[in-house]
């Protein structure tokens, strides 16, 4: 059982274009591989520099005139990331990259997973055709009235013209990766991928009159089982209801898909993904971990509790859990296991530590759960700190003392002073990342969007002439590897906001909260169930896909209840994160499992005390308000 996640998802072992054949084969060849990809590079820097431009301008270049800078750099930038956004989501469909829940199909035989793949495949494509067909009349109505942009006015049809495009891109490679599933199949494959249709039309069929809820629900649940990318059901969930159903009209899909991210603060997700790949494949680890070992080494599990603190220190950086225990498990897990250490402890601390990075800032699901529940992602950065920090204290004290009980040790036998200012001085540019974030955003200097931009400008500046790992191929690879890991993301809110209007219609939230209210008016019981209900939804459901799915749900009747906003959405994304660490499909213990390709069963066993901890932090913090809210009462 595992789940294709953004980290790692790359089923499909892509051949380079060949430099044999004719001229028109290596146009085609190069324009099959690289086409999305070199647009996806070209719009990630381009928006980076004109976001890191409008900061300059504002306090650097102050005497350059360059017109109203703040407003043409963003709304060009928006509308670059909107193109990215599609174009790096074709480019994810390519390489097979997506968010989806495999533990009932993992089970079945193999040609019968072609088979419901192949289902998939079809349903994905008609729902492109939709977008395609539907985003073209869009663009013609935006021609007919001659809609501009606000700063610069340009042609709204311009800007809309991405969601055609870009699904239309989607649509060649979901055919491409078709043709390719279907090989070697027999009619008998062939007569069950037409079953497995049949059964996803049959409920919009035999359920017209029915509920409208039960039938999006219904069908959403039944794509996820059958291994449908997640942000794909969503969407498709929306369409068969609303074909069966009439509840909306089919035309509000790409008008929705484009103003559900044409949003400033929703760039931040690409730079802090970008950011985080820049810097990961620089020296900042490795300087990062020298730190850690001086300050840890000495001590019982040394290199354990130095995988815990490097990885608060990436967190910082990253915003990503299972890019932190990729990044910090490479190094870490085959030294701990060269030093005595167990395995599977082992590689279930690096698992328990990159849980870190989804809680501490910036982090990217609290950056979503701020876009999706229209909260301060400010706020909600500084709410993250201190039970991040707490998190990792946590770890910290659990690992010390197995570790202890074990006999398990550092390369280091004492604490040298000289050796760790030495090592700080080194990682002085890794170190200066949080702060610069941090502080622009505190300070009132830059918003989070602008600190992701310096973060990734900074990634780059850092790893080219500074450190000196990175080169020109090292950048393009950067940068279109964090194309695609935010792509991914962002077609999920896309599809999320699709699904959310029918929620909204059908006031979805209402009715689930007073279903909880008539269960209990006790705040302290309504908490727990919530708790309970959310670690239930991280068994089986992505974090990233759980908040845009469950935000719009769960936000409006905790704020009924009096819970405030930004002390709730620190609740969900701990019980998230702990999530990361649980199975069936807990994404962190995959990624550390398969870094020394060990049994799943072994992390499993090895991450269990550190998740009890886990869950005393969760309690403490859902029912100690202040633990979250100490420093927002301060920014208020």
């Amino acid at each position: 059982m595992k789940q294709d996640t953004i980290i790692g998802g790359n089923t499909n072992k892509e051949k380079p274009p060949s430099n044999k054949g004719s001229t028109l084969q290596r146009i085609w060849g190069f324009i099959d591989h690289r086409f999305e990809e070199v647009f996806v590079v070209i719009g990630f820097a381009i928006f980076i520099l004109l976001i890191n431009l409008q900061v300059l301008n504002r306090y650097v270049l102050t005497f350059v005139e360059v017109g109203n800078i703040t407003t043409w750099t963003e709304e060009i930038a928006r509308y670059i990331f909107i193109f990215v956004s599609f174009l790096g989501a074709s480019l994810a469909i390519k390489k097979r990259e997506s968010i989806r829940v495999n533990m009932v199909v993992d089970r079945f035989p193999e040609h019968i997973r072609n088979a419901i793949d192949a289902a998939n495949s079809v349903f994905m494509l008609y729902f492109c055709f939709i977008m395609v067909t539907y985003g073209y009349n869009l663009i013609s109505f935006q021609m007919e009235t001659n809609q501009v942009t606000p700063a610069l006015g340009i042609p709204m049809a311009i800007a809309y013209s991405a969601i055609p495009i870009g699904f239309l891109l989607m649509g060649v490679r979901l055919i491409q990766t078709l043709i390719e599933d279907i090989k070697g199949m027999t009619a008998k494959d062939g007569l069950l991928t037409m079953g497995i249709s049949i059964l996803f039309i049959l409920p919009a069929i035999l359920f017209r009159d029915g509920s409208i809820t039960l039938l999006l629900f219904g069908y959403f649940v039944l794509f996820i089982i059958f291994g449908m990318q997640i942000a794909f059901a969503l969407g498709i969930s929306t369409l068969a209801t609303v074909l069966a159903t009439d509840a909306i009209p089919v035309d509000f899909f790409p008008q929705t898909a484009f103003t559900s991210i044409d949003s400033f603060p929703i760039m931040a997700v690409p730079f802090f993904i970008a950011a985080g790949i820049i810097m990961g494949n620089s020296g900042i680890i490795q300087k990062l971990l020298n730190l850690s070992d001086e300050l840890l080494g000495f001590l019982p599990g040394g290199l354990a509790l130095v995988a815990i603190v490097t990885s608060m220190f990436f967190s910082a950086i990253s915003g990503s859990g299972p890019a932190t225990v990729a990044a910090i498990g490479t190094l870490l897990i085959p030294a701990m296991i060269k030093q005595g250490y167990n395995p599977g402890f082992s590689a279930a601390v690096v698992a328990a530590a990159g849980t870190i990075g989804i809680i501490i800032p910036p982090s990217n699901p609290l950056v979503i759960y701020g876009v999706v529940g229209q909260q301060s992602i400010t706020e909600l950065f500084a709410a993250g700190i201190i039970p991040g920090i707490l998190t990792g204290l946590g770890l910290v004290v659990v690992t010390y003392f197995i570790s202890k009980k074990h006999g398990w040790r550092g390369d280091k036998e004492l604490f040298s002073m000289k050796g760790t200012l030495k090592a700080a001085w080194d990682a002085k540019y890794a170190l200066m990342v949080p702060v610069i974030i941090l502080g622009g955003i505190y300070g009132g200097i830059m918003t989070p969007t602008e600190a992701a931009a310096i973060a990734a400008a900074y990634g780059l500046v850092i790893g080219v002439f500074v450190y000196k790992d990175l080169d020109m191929k090292g950048v393009y690879k950067s940068l279109a590897s964090a194309g695609v890991t935010s792509a991914v993301i962002i077609l999920l809110i896309v599809m999320a906001n699709i699904f959310g209007r029918l929620i909204t219609l059908e006031q979805v939230a209402e009715t689930v909260a007073n279903f909880v209210l008539s269960i209990s008016e006790n705040k302290i019981v309504i908490l727990l169930l919530l708790n309970v209900f959310l670690l239930l939804v991280g068994l089986v459901l992505e974090a990233l896909a759980a908040i845009v799915i469950l935000t719009p749900i769960l936000l409006p009747m905790a704020m009924e209840l009096g819970i405030d906003p930004i002390h709730f959405g620190v609740i969900m994304i701990l019980n998230l994160a702990i999530g990361l660490i649980t199975p069936p499909v807990g994404v962190n213990l995959f990624v550390s499992a398969g870094v020394m390709k060990m049994k799943i069963e072994e992390v499993i066993k090895g991450v269990i005390p550190l998740l009890i901890m886990m869950i005393v932090i969760l309690l403490l913090v859902t029912y100690i308000p202040e633990i979250s809210l100490f420093f927002v009462e301060l920014t208020r």
